[in-house]
């Protein structure tokens, strides 16, 4: 399993509120589990009680996108560090369900929870896969979507650091508004320009008579 995979578990806690609308799927055991995704047993462990820490654990991992996006590396760098303490791994080498053409394990890193609850599992992979994107990548490679009132959160993964919005649905809809808002200031300024004209010519006239 590659370590970026795991840093999709804290992008999906984070993005699992939006707070500039006021909306928030986490309210229930269920969705706790669905966000796990595919490790099913470790989401068999989830209980009622998971949904409240999730929360908790979800505010902190917004807070290092939030210190990230206003480029304050150092806070970004102490959230995860604090995370990491709180919440730990130990990384194993797997080879499970990775076979090459002659049968034989892919070995690759996997990390290990031993958790006390389904809370503390989530949040020790979360945290540790985006601590290994933000030193592999940069601090500057977690970001939060900049079309209004979108906060959601994202890797930027693209070649030359360019990724402002977490889809490219957010990307179109910011890119319509700007344009309009173009359209509406070319308009504003050529009505204005008309005015203006029109203000010089009746000068002009009076100034004849």
């Amino acid at each position: 399993m590659e370590l970026a995979y795991y840093s999709d578990y804290a992008v999906r806690l984070v993005n699992s509120e939006d707070p500039a609308r006021g909306k928030d799927s986490l309210t229930s055991v269920e969705a706790v589990r669905d966000l796990f995704g595919v490790s099913q047993e470790a989401a068999r462990r989830a209980t009622d009680a998971d949904v409240t820490r999730f929360r908790s654990v979800r505010a902190r991992l917004r807070a290092v996108f939030e210190a990230a996006d206003q480029g304050d590396e150092a806070l970004a760098v102490n959230l995860l560090n604090s995370l990491l303490l709180e919440f730990p791994v130990s990384p194993q080498i797997s080879g499970h369900d990775f076979r090459d053409d002659d049968g034989r394990p892919l070995w690759h890193m996997h990390l290990a929870d031993h958790p006390s609850n389904a809370t503390a599992g989530y949040a020790a992979i979360a945290t540790m896969g985006l601590a290994f994107h933000l030193t592999e990548y940069g601090v500057d490679r977690l970001g939060l979507c900049e079309a209004a009132p979108c906060r959601n959160a994202y890797l930027d993964t693209s070649t030359n650091r360019s990724r402002r919005y977490c889809s490219d649905r957010c990307a179109t809809r910011a890119n319509v508004a700007a344009y309009r808002a173009r359209k509406r200031l070319e308009a504003d300024r050529s009505a204005n320009s008309g005015r203006t004209a029109d203000s010089a010519q009746r000068a002009s006239a009076n100034g004849e008579r």
